[in-house]
């Protein structure tokens, strides 16, 4: 693509493999009346930048790289609670420490100082979209037994909207390692 070509950015937590095959069995059996979000797309969302100029993916990997930076510590999520919005079901983190906080904050900052983003109002929830709907299917399921959930690495995604969901590709992955 050529550098003034747009695309849709985010930035997120990557989910372990064996946290990745819970959720999708967990999905199939607690959550119907909606289209359940594929395993690829299972994914912590740290900063949804929407439509941008490819040429600024480099400098959004970079500060993703740099909120990353090692500190000693690794993000641990464990799950709170289900909630829905108009349009999504979503499972809730408890940020046991608050590492997970910390880069974010770190990235949003970094993201603004470059332009390319700016901070919402509320703070930062780690979450997971498990259910998208039309109609708010208004469910209460049981959470899924993921015990303490500590991502590797996080990663500068594009996403792709398709008829039949937004497909998800990873542009640049960066290591959280303590």
């Amino acid at each position: 693509m050529d550098g003034d070509a747009r695309i849709r950015l985010f930035c997120a937590l990557r989910l372990p493999d064996d946290t990745v095959a819970k959720l999708v069995a967990w999905q199939a059996e607690h959550l119907h009346g909606g289209r359940l979000v594929p395993a690829p797309n299972l994914h912590a969302t740290l900063a949804f930048l929407g439509s941008r100029p490819v040429h600024e993916v480099d400098d959004v990997a970079g500060a993703l790289r740099a909120a990353a930076a090692d500190t000693g510590r690794s993000i641990r999520l464990r799950v709170r609670g289900y909630r829905e919005t108009r349009s999504v079901g979503m499972l809730t983190f408890d940020d046991e420490g608050g590492r997970g906080r910390e880069v974010a904050e770190r990235l949003f900052g970094l993201l603004e100082e470059l332009g390319v983003y700016r901070r919402e109002a509320r703070p930062w929830l780690p979450h997971v979209t498990v259910l998208r709907f039309r109609e708010r299917p208004r469910l209460r399921p049981s959470l899924p037994e993921l015990g303490e959930v500590c991502p590797s690495d996080a990663a500068v995604y594009s996403s792709v909207l398709r008829s039949a969901g937004a497909q998800y590709e990873v542009l640049e992955s960066v290591a959280l390692n303590p």
